[in-house]
């Protein structure tokens, strides 16, 4: 029983993270200054810009729809992003991942608002370390709020999966491709709802069950990452200090001023 108990405390990740533990996320809005919204994300050796035009008319006309707005998801991953070089010609996994983001961030927009409108996310890897697909919603999100279109809630994602018979969280690209599985979930932390989930994999019922919640923790906590980078653009924090710091003392004063009469 020793020898057992001193190989799961010996086991570790390839990059010495916890089980449980995120790589390092930094989330930027408004980069480029030609789109409606933008934002970048570093999620590990991740690298994705993503921006947004719209809403603006719907092009073509046919595909408009009288009763809401028509969401448009582009993922392309730039030659460069992986090694070898890849082609620049969208592959099965770009229309693959472009349906995912897509059908991840439509319940969280209010559609109805924008009737016979396009809204066209656009999503280029600059570089990939697995879990792109979870980086680019987390970015397409952030910049869909940086556009000022109206939304639910923000939309988190992070992969869970398995690897040595181990639930984990946040798969780096040697976890995802030697890995037993792979489960992303996309997630509204405000409304408790999961807008995307998927597996690729073999894990059992109390395995998944262990990797959704997990998923969800981490998507909580990029949640918050996603929240603080609006924050920094609009001066949110500031605007509020700078609201409520003088109201206090004034209020004093006017006491004090009372007593002296």
């Amino acid at each position: 029983m020793s020898k057992r108990t001193s190989k799961k405390k010996q086991w570790t990740r390839v990059d010495g993270r916890a089980f449980n533990q995120l790589r390092d996320v930094k989330i930027e809005c408004g980069v480029l200054p030609n789109a409606d919204g933008s934002a970048y994300i570093e999620m590990g050796r991740n690298k994705i810009i993503c921006g947004v035009f719209g809403p603006r008319e719907m092009h073509p006309k046919h595909m408009a729809k009288p009763n809401e707005a028509v969401l448009k998801c582009r993922y392309h991953m730039a030659p460069f992003s992986v090694d070898p070089r890849r082609s620049p010609a969208p592959s099965r996994r770009d229309q693959e991942i472009t349906m995912v983001m897509r059908s991840a961030l439509e319940p969280a927009v209010f559609l109805e608002r924008y009737p016979r409108a396009g809204i066209d996310v656009y999503v280029e890897v600059l570089q990939a370390d697995g879990g792109t697909r979870c980086a680019s919603i987390n970015a397409a999100s952030v910049a869909l709020v940086d556009a000022g279109i109206p939304m639910k809630d923000l939309v988190s994602a992070c992969a869970t999966g398995k690897i040595d018979d181990k639930v984990i969280l946040d798969l780096g690209d040697y976890e995802d491709k030697k890995g037993q599985s792979d489960l992303p979930v996309a997630y509204m932390p405000k409304l408790d709802k999961i807008t995307l989930l998927q597996m690729d994999g073999i894990m059992t019922t109390k395995e998944v069950e262990e990797a959704i919640k997990l998923g969800i923790e981490g998507c909580k906590q990029i949640y918050e990452i996603q929240r603080e980078a609006l924050k920094k653009k609009y001066g949110i924090d500031k605007t509020k200090s700078e609201e409520t710091a003088p109201q206090e003392p004034v209020a004093e004063e006017k006491k004090e001023e009372k007593q002296d009469e």
